[in-house]
């Protein structure tokens, strides 16, 4: 009896191992697939111009063709409850805040952000936690074989954004949430996320000057792109704007009827039963209120008011909606609880200190540069910098001129020299076309700090090899991107690439 035990035993291990086996592959080949849907440099560069001219797009039309062929229909995706996020900045940190909020009330959240970290399926996240291996596997092949079995030409699949957008409905659908907070891509009117027709609540960040190569190069022009996640009768809510993006927002809210309501600061919100929150950062404090007003506002607009909401001195109350007063327990916990990996984020390593930040707007790296020269006293500082796509690394770096970096490295946003396809973090720009762009970096911050010494390297690897040769205690920040940072991480930190 014994020895039948141990074979059985010996049998469930077997299968155990063969099942995860077979699970890590099935993973791996879904984002080799995945990665294989990526656009080049070519084609992007195509569909930039072809939006500056102002030609048709048909990213709307194609999602719902491609939300079709997966079997969700637009009268399926209306009965998906949602929280829209657009801006420029904070718009993932706003979201993720939303998402513990409405967690700490019970609430079964979905969350679909971008870009990832370490791996691809911190893009979609079922009540906190990114999708596993294996399921992230099993609704990839699902939608992946309904798109590939329905083409009506060779390659008529969705790009790589857009068939996550896609992958992402289908998860939050079949997995039934309660609520869905979306993160726009880029923009807002023509992001793939907007193929959503009815959105009871939508959130503005802060707008400045980004993606401007597709959305425009002034401010009321970007305000336009991401006013368009406004809906009929949805509630809007934004914080204070500049007066040229405020006035377009508001031509917006009045366009399509829908209301707009600026949150109050931070600093003035009271608390129930005298529990305290601290929130130090600038830009975490104007994203926690707004955050604080899209959860209420969607527990409000769907559920009822699980509290009474109290208005503030009687001159709060918008087109019949009430901002919120006071926090809550619930509240409060959600939001100590929210994690943002890649923002304001320090990592330890037995060689240096690591200060990694995603910034890659103007104001976002002036509040970085701050954040930094505030948290770390070490007379040994480093810099890793890399800023991607059509910004202008010129205005990011001059926020950081006043620092004394010893040593400057500027890299391609990559781990190592070589990705293999199925590595979550894969791209197919032109290895070319990266190293120009570092080398033109490090010339421009020679012009702007020439009291450092200045590194191009090829990948994160490289410049973390050069920063342990120093043998200092080196406090390192490492900012531009959030691919850089996720780069960076996955060498120094790479816990996100676990179940």
């Amino acid at each position: 009896m014994l020895s039948i035990g141990i074979a059985r035993v010996i049998v469930v291990n077997r299968v155990f191992n063969l099942r995860m086996t077979s699970t890590k592959m099935s993973y791996e080949d879904a984002v080799q697939k995945l990665n294989l849907l990526q656009s080049n440099k070519s084609t992007i560069d195509q569909i930039r111009k072809g939006l500056r001219n102002g030609e048709k797009c048909n990213n709307l039309k194609d999602m719902e063709n491609y939300l079709s062929r997966t079997g969700v229909t637009m009268s399926m995706l209306d009965t998906l409850s949602v929280i829209h996020v657009a801006g420029t900045k904070g718009k993932g940190s706003t979201s993720a805040m939303c998402d513990s909020i409405l967690r700490s009330y019970g609430f079964r959240t979905g969350f679909y952000s971008s870009p990832h970290l370490v791996a691809v399926r911190e893009r979609i996240q079922l009540e906190g936690q990114i999708l596993s291996k294996e399921k992230f596997a099993y609704y990839f092949h699902q939608v992946y074989g309904s798109l590939s079995a329905t083409q009506a030409f060779e390659g008529d699949m969705p790009k790589y954004f857009s068939f996550l957008t896609v992958l992402a409905f289908n998860v939050f659908l079949k997995e039934k949430v309660d609520v869905a907070i979306i993160e726009v891509g880029i923009g807002g009117v023509v992001d793939y996320t907007n193929v959503l027709r009815k959105v009871p609540v939508v959130g503005i960040t802060p707008l400045g000057l980004d993606h401007t190569s597709i959305l425009g190069n002034t401010l009321p022009e970007i305000a336009a792109a991401k006013a368009g996640i406004m809906k009929p009768g949805c509630e809007a809510y934004t914080v204070h704007q500049a007066p040229e993006a405020m006035d377009v927002l508001e031509k917006v809210a009045k366009d399509v009827k829908c209301s707009l309501n600026i949150v109050p600061e931070l600093s003035s919100y009271k608390y129930e039963n005298g529990l305290k929150l601290s929130i130090y950062l600038e830009a975490y404090a104007m994203n926690a209120s707004l955050a604080i007003q899209l959860s209420h506002a969607w527990i409000r607009r769907t559920r009822g008011s699980i509290k009474p909401m109290v208005p503030r001195n009687g001159t709060c109350k918008i087109d019949d909606h009430i901002l919120v007063d006071v926090l809550t327990k619930e509240t409060v916990k959600g939001l100590k609880e929210f994690r943002w990996p890649g923002r304001y984020q320090i990592v330890k390593t037995d060689y240096a200190e690591f200060y990694l930040d995603g910034a890659h707007t103007k104001e976002s790296m002036d509040i970085c540069a701050k954040w930094f020269t505030d948290s770390n006293r070490s007379s040994a500082q480093a810099l890793i910098f890399s800023a991607t796509g059509d910004r202008d690394s010129k205005v990011l770096l001059e926020s950081l001129r006043d620092i004394d970096f010893h040593i400057v490295y500027f890299v391609i946003p990559s781990s190592y020299k070589k990705l293999s396809k199925n590595n979550d973090n894969f791209y197919m720009m032109e290895h070319k076309d990266l190293l120009t762009r570092c080398k033109s970096q490090a010339s421009i911050w020679k012009t702007i700090n020439g009291n450092s010494i200045v590194n191009v390297y090829e990948c994160v690897a490289d410049a973390l090899e050069s920063i342990k040769k120093i043998k200092a205690d080196s406090s390192v920040l490492v900012t531009g991107s959030l691919h850089l940072v996720g780069a960076t991480l996955s060498i120094i930190d790479p816990n996100l690439n676990k179940d």
